[in-house]
């Protein structure tokens, strides 16, 4: 049972129904994380407007990797187990690559440098190398998809967070944490 309440649609502020109502409307249904996020519209709606914006930054796939990396270094299933379902089902990534997005990974060589990237982000706080920056631009990325790769890795690092504090009740397939080895 989550720590913080997870209202029904009806028991959310009048401000956060219409953007819950769009997310059913997109998802066919609305996740616990939303409902949770919906006690404060302000939140919300702050939520919405970040997660809208960097839909258009880098590719869906290459979002989807650093979620499921950024959840596995913070240790989130809820995060882990809905971007796990996101990356098999809307960005259409194999579990193989998933499996080796969640240890920081990919196996095409230049999402690889941007995971590994935005893992250490988390990982590290923001506390990367020149030589991690000067790896993103020798595969080609420029400094505004270098900042790019950053906000997603923040947002995530926020969904995270709220959901490990909330221990917000998984409404995905589950997936845990890795075992560290």
């Amino acid at each position: 049972m989550s720590r913080l309440t997870i209202p029904a649609r009806d028991d959310v502020p009048e401000a956060s129904k219409p953007i819950l109502d769009a997310v059913h409307k997109q998802l066919g249904a609305v996740p616990n994380m939303f409902r949770l996020i919906a006690q404060s519209p302000a939140v919300l709606q702050g939520y919405k407007a970040n997660n809208g914006a960097l839909a258009k930054a880098l590719d869906v796939k290459t979002r989807e990797r650093i979620a499921l990396a950024v959840a596995e270094v913070n240790g989130c299933e809820y995060c882990l187990s809905a971007h796990s379902y996101l990356g098999l089902n809307l960005a259409r990534i194999a579990p193989e690559e998933i499996e080796l997005n969640r240890r920081g990974r990919s196996g095409d060589a230049r999402a690889d440098v941007a995971v590994r990237f935005a893992a250490k982000v988390a990982a590290e706080r923001g506390r990367v190398s020149d030589a991690d920056i000067a790896e993103l631009r020798e595969v080609g990325y420029a400094d505004g998809q270098i900042v790019e790769i950053i906000a997603i890795a923040a947002e995530n690092i926020f969904t995270n967070l709220l959901n490990l504090v909330a221990d917000t009740e998984i409404d995905f397939p589950v997936v845990r944490v890795l075992e560290a080895a």
